[in-house]
C-alpha cells in the first residue's frame, strides 16, 4: 500500500522535497558507485587503458510518488602514445518531484607515474547544468499560490566545473573529488515547506545555490585464490549542513564472471548487488536498497541497473576484467 492512497500527489511531492532538504541530497546517490566513478571523479577517465561506455538507471523509493529517478551515461578512453591521459564525457539526468535536471560535462585526466605500479591521475570536468521546474505538477493550496509559482523554470543554463585526484594500482585505488565547484542553482524546497507550515507570506526564491559535495573513495582487491577475488570499498560524502554520508561495501568476483556483494549506507540503507561479465566487452550489474528509515514503510526500496561496454584494441589486452 503506497502513500498515494493517503496523501494528495502534491503533498507527497512536498514531503519528498522536504526530506531531501534535510539531507541536502542535491547530487544523485548511487548504490553501484564503484562502477560509476567517472560521474563523481574526473580523474578516473582513461585509467582502465581502454575505451569504456557506461549506462546506469536508478529508481529511488519505488511507489513513493515524485521520488528521484536518475540516469547516467559515461564515455571514457585513454589518449596519447603513452596512454597517460584520459578523455571522456558524462551525462547525468535527475528527476525529483516537479524538477528535471541534466548535467552534461567533458572529463579530462592526466596521469603521473608515481611508482612501478602506481599512478596519480589529476582530472577536471567542465560543462553545463540544465534545470527545469514545472510547478503545475504540484497541488499548491489556494493560499500558497502566487507569482513564484506562475512561471516555470525553463531550461535554466548554468556552468559546472569539477576537480578530482585518483591514485590507482592494479589492486588499489583512492580518490578525492569535488564534482562541482560552482555555486549553481537547484530547485529549493524551502518555499514549498513554508506553504505546508502556513508561512506562505514569507516565501523566498524557488532556487538555491548548491553546496559543495566532497567525495572520498577507496578500495582494495584481495586475491583469495585463482577463482575468487574480494574487494572491500568505501565512499564518504561530505556536504555542508548535512550529516556525513558513509557507504561501506564488500564484493566478491567469482571466476572473473560473477560479482556478488552487499553494502551499508550509514543511517540510510542496506544494499545487495550482483553482476555478470557476459563476455569480454559487456558487464551487467544490478543493485537493490532497503531503506533503514521510515521511508521503507511507504516505498518498495530502490533499484539500480547498469551496463558497461568495454572496447579493447587487441585481444592481447584482454587478461581479466577490471574489478574497479
Amino acid at each position: 500500500m503506497t502513500m498515494k492512497k493517503y496523501f494528495s500527489p502534491g503533498i507527497v511531492v512536498l514531503m519528498i522535497l522536504f526530506a531531501n532538504a534535510i539531507w541536502a541530497q542535491q547530487d544523485p546517490q548511487y548504490t553501484q558507485y564503484m562502477y560509476n566513478t567517472q560521474v563523481i571523479n574526473p580523474g578516473y577517465v582513461g585509467s582502465k587503458l581502454h575505451t569504456s561506455i557506461g549506462l546506469l538507471g536508478r529508481s529511488q523509493w519505488v511507489n513513493f510518488e515524485g521520488a528521484p529517478q536518475t540516469g547516467t551515461l559515461t564515455y571514457s578512453t585513454p589518449l596519447g602514445q603513452l596512454e597517460n591521459m584520459g578523455l571522456g564525457f558524462s551525462i547525468v539526468h535527475d528527476e525529483i518531484g516537479p524538477s528535471v535536471e541534466t548535467n552534461l560535462t567533458v572529463d579530462y585526466a592526466y596521469n603521473l607515474r608515481m611508482s612501478e605500479k602506481g599512478q596519480l591521475a589529476l582530472g577536471i570536468k567542465a560543462g553545463i547544468d540544465v534545470l527545469n521546474v514545472d510547478f503545475s505538477k504540484l497541488n499548491i493550496p489556494q493560499e500558497g499560490q502566487g507569482d513564484i509559482f506562475d512561471v516555470n523554470i525553463d531550461r535554466k543554463l548554468q556552468p559546472q566545473v569539477g576537480l578530482g585526484a585518483y591514485y590507482f594500482t592494479d589492486k588499489f585505488y583512492a580518490g578525492l573529488s569535488l564534482p562541482n565547484i560552482m555555486k549553481t542553482k537547484h530547485f529549493d524546497s524551502s518555499s514549498i515547506d513554508a506553504i505546508v507550515s502556513g508561512q506562505a507570506g514569507n516565501l523566498g526564491a524557488t532556487t538555491a545555490a548548491e553546496e559543495l559535495h566532497w567525495f572520498f573513495i577507496t578500495g582494495y582487491v584481495f586475491d583469495i585464490n585463482q577463482n575468487l577475488k574480494f574487494k572491500p570499498a568505501t565512499m564518504v560524502k561530505v556536504v555542508q549542513g548535512a550529516p556525513v554520508q558513509w557507504d561501506a561495501s564488500a564484493n566478491f568476483l567469482i571466476q572473473d564472471k560473477i560479482t556478488l556483494g552487499a553494502s551499508y549506507r550509514l543511517n540510510a540503507a542496506i544494499s545487495a548487488m550482483a553482476g555478470f561479465q557476459v563476455n569480454e566487452g559487456l558487464f551487467i550489474g544490478v543493485g537493490y536498497d532497503y531503506q533503514t528509515t521510515e521511508l521503507e514503510t511507504y516505498s518498495d526500496g530502490s533499484y539500480e541497473v547498469m551496463f558497461r561496454f568495454d572496447v579493447f584494441k587487441s585481444v592481447e589486452r584482454i587478461i581479466a576484467p577490471r574489478f574497479f
